[in-house]
């Protein structure tokens, strides 16, 4: 079988040169990144970065997702990576950065929109640190009512919500889905199912299944690296297997997570586990996996 021409659905640029990334720049560090020390991505990561990561992979096509740039400045990542656009073809479609609690929510969508890239926004909620840990209706949490009122600005805007958060606040995001049924949400990184032990994984899976019993809801089946271990395909394929069977073939999408992911092993060995997985699966679910739900979902130009 031919592997279909991939979109990356989620991947990352920054130049450290524009002092727009503290948490990459040395201006500030996260101690609790969850693939550890993550050192070896502090440095400029541009097109001919990507490119040499994906080698003879058939990228035709990326979506570009926010990189935590400057809180006070989120149009000026949007207007960068616009220009970038323009000048070299690449990325192809663009998620920003919003803070739904902030009064100016509204004129923040409003700008994103001007430019042609934009088709979805980002914000990672106010997490509980565990699932023994968890609280509903945290500040800033999807449960807020505060975060409630801007999220409704999106459906106005026509703009996708992608969401990176813990599994244990999936039931808080089946709320969101629920009660605001004309706006997608993109789930990030597999859902993150960092807890590999039997009962960590049963959680995992029953609340993904909570979030994809909402009709308009996707996953990103990225971002399921561990801490201090090289990409595990037994595990991680079918943790992959388990999150299709899930939302089914027409809602997931295979992405890089670049850079970061790289962290945990090289962009070839992630992407040839995605094929090896999808070796089973016809080529038109193939195609939906690895191209045609991102251009469903995104548009890329």
């Amino acid at each position: 079988m031919t592997i279909p021409t991939i979109i990356d659905a989620h991947h990352h640029f920054w130049d450290l040169s524009l002092k727009k990334h503290p948490w990459l720049d040395g201006r500030h560090n996260i101690k609790s990144f969850r693939y550890g020390d993550y050192s070896k991505i502090c440095k400029n990561y541009l097109l001919e970065d990507y490119k040499n990561d994906w080698g003879n992979h058939q990228i035709v096509k990326s979506i570009y997702v926010e990189t935590e740039w400057d809180a006070a400045d989120p149009i000026g990542e949007t207007a960068w990576v616009q220009n970038y656009y323009e000048k070299y073809g690449f990325p192809n479609a663009l998620v920003g950065q919003i803070w739904f609690e902030n009064d100016n929510v509204d004129q923040v969508l409003t700008d994103h929109k001007q430019f042609p890239i934009s088709r979805s926004v980002r914000q990672k909620p106010k997490s509980c640190p565990s699932f023994a840990e968890f609280k509903p209706n945290l500040p800033g949490s999807m449960g807020d009512p505060n975060f409630r009122n801007g999220y409704k600005n999106l459906l106005k805007h026509n703009l996708h919500y992608d969401l990176q958060t813990p599994w244990w606040h999936l039931g808080e995001a089946a709320m969101l889905a629920r009660d605001f049924p004309d706006t997608l949400i993109i789930l990030n990184h597999t859902g993150l199912p960092s807890d590999r032990t039997l009962k960590g994984l049963d959680r995992w899976r029953s609340a993904i299944q909570e979030f994809a019993f909402q009709p308009n809801t996707a996953i990103k089946l990225s971002g399921i690296g561990i801490s201090g271990h090289q990409w595990n395909p037994q595990e991680n394929n079918r943790i992959i297997r388990d999150a299709i069977a899930t939302f089914g073939v027409e809602r997931c999408m295979f992405a890089s997570n670049f850079p970061v992911d790289g962290l945990c092993d090289s962009f070839d060995t992630i992407f040839q586990n995605f094929k090896n997985i999808a070796s089973s699966f016809s080529i038109k679910d193939q195609s939906a996996l690895f191209h045609d739900n991102a251009l469903k979902y995104y548009q890329p130009l």
